[in-house]
């Protein structure tokens, strides 16, 4: 719901007592950040264009609004409500004195009713889940997204201020590191602020925000993307010819009575690391993690016509591949000749066969059906698998203690808010109704 706070700017900034309150307040909102990259206010519209910084600066007055100063308790609110709020609609005044009210907090969004409400669950105070009225928020937000804003009551139902702003999981890791630096709590203690804590806190808001978003925009460089050895990835397809006069039935028994593969198909298998299982290396950048029954996968063979195809994803895996299949098979195999891709690589040919005349193949709601048919399937074998994230613990395992149902929740909200924030593509709109019920845990999926 907008307001009209034109009078309300002009009056801080026109008075030179408020406007440099102002000033000051907004300093703690953006200072350490410009100073630590070296910037100017100005910048950062070039940086984040021309709305966020409006936003920031929003949020600042906001903050403004609800601090007192002096020995007499003087509040920019206050004051403007008694010089002028004649002025001024009811529904605007009862806004304004809102605002002065609301503490800043993190919310984590649920039950979105696009252009109508949406309930938010403050994550930072012990304050119930809260229903607010709002259009144009509720269109562009997804299921458990976190965003920081203040909760206004305006008569009998909430809205929400205009300062809003969204949080990655980058920026709620910076925002819980400082906060629990301030208030020295360790990982383990909750993070539970009172409204006064939470007002005093406003400028940290903003600062973990510019902190998780400036880096990458001041040296926007490719992600680095490993496997879960940390190595770099690079598609490798060994092809070894079978030798002259081998039938594929010899081949086939041999790799059956190897234990570090397991078939996974027809003339098809998975080797495994037995020797390293759960033993992820420490890296940056994106991981790409495979794992059955907690053992490492290294690759995949198939065996088709006179060939046995070994495909793994780096170097490392290449070189241990070569050795591992010829000292196996021995002389059922020739040695093979190599195919090799990078990310780059696979990515642009992909750009390409998925282009407008490919998307034309598969009518929409076909593609919706395939990829939604593909999901079921999908997490239904995700619950019986183990997960990282869950302590290698597979979903329903972890679901029957009550720390394990906690990292579970967890779980199920990243990916659902993965899965939403895909617009456009089959999956934005899958339902995950479904898992939740069956870990027993729909109560919690407000």
């Amino acid at each position: 719901m907008a307001h009209d706070l034109e009078g309300l700017i002009k009056f801080v900034t026109s008075d030179e007592t408020w406007h440099q309150r102002l000033a000051d307040v907004l300093e703690e909102h953006f200072l350490p950040t410009l100073e630590t990259f070296d910037l100017d206010f100005e910048d950062l519209t070039d940086l984040l264009g021309e709305d966020w910084p409006m936003v920031l600066w929003g949020g600042g007055l906001e903050d403004l609004l609800g601090r007192t100063f002096g020995p007499n308790n003087e509040n920019a609110a206050d004051a403007y409500l008694e010089r002028h709020g004649s002025k001024e609609s009811a529904q605007t005044r009862a806004y304004i004195a809102g605002m002065r009210d609301a503490p800043v907090s993190l919310y984590e969004v649920s039950t979105i009713k696009p252009g109508k409400s949406m309930v938010l669950t403050d994550l930072l105070s012990d304050t119930g889940p809260v229903t607010v009225r709002e259009k144009s928020a509720t269109q562009m937000v997804q299921q458990w997204d976190r965003i920081v804003v203040r909760v206004v009551r305006q008569g009998d139902h909430n809205i929400i201020s205009g300062a809003l702003l969204p949080f990655d999981a980058n920026a709620v890791a910076l925002l819980d590191d400082e906060l629990r630096t301030i208030l020295k709590l360790n990982e383990t203690d909750q993070l539970r602020l009172t409204p006064d804590q939470l007002r005093r806190s406003a400028p940290f808001f903003a600062n973990a925000w510019l902190f998780a978003h400036l880096p990458n925009l001041l040296d926007p460089e490719p992600p680095q993307i490993s496997n879960s050895d940390g190595d770099d990835l690079v598609f490798h397809d060994l092809r070894f010819p079978l030798a002259s006069g081998v039938t594929q039935n010899r081949v086939s028994e041999r790799l059956l009575q190897a234990a570090e593969l397991v078939a996974s198909g027809q003339k098809e298998w998975t080797w495994l690391a037995l020797d390293n299982a759960g033993g992820m290396r420490r890296t940056t950048g994106l991981v790409l993690d495979k794992s059955i029954s907690g053992a490492a996968v290294l690759g995949s063979l198939s065996l088709k016509g006179r060939a046995l195809t070994l495909s793994v994803d780096s170097v490392a895996c290449a070189r241990r591949g070569e050795a591992y299949i010829l000292e196996l098979l021995g002389d059922l195999v020739k040695p093979p000749l190599t195919a090799i891709q990078t990310v780059e690589q696979m990515m642009a040919e992909d750009n390409q066969e998925t282009g407008p005349s490919a998307e034309e193949d598969i009518p929409p709601a076909l593609a919706r059906q395939l990829a939604h048919e593909h999901l079921d399937q999908h997490y239904r074998d995700t619950l019986d698998q183990p997960i990282p994230a869950l302590g290698d613990k597979t979903p329903r395992q972890a679901s029957r203690s009550a720390a394990g149902k906690k990292q579970v929740i967890e779980w199920l909200k990243t990916i659902e808010n993965r899965s939403a924030r895909q617009t456009g593509s089959p999956v934005a709109d899958y339902d995950f109704s479904w898992m939740w019920d069956e870990l027993d845990l729909s109560d919690h999926r407000k």
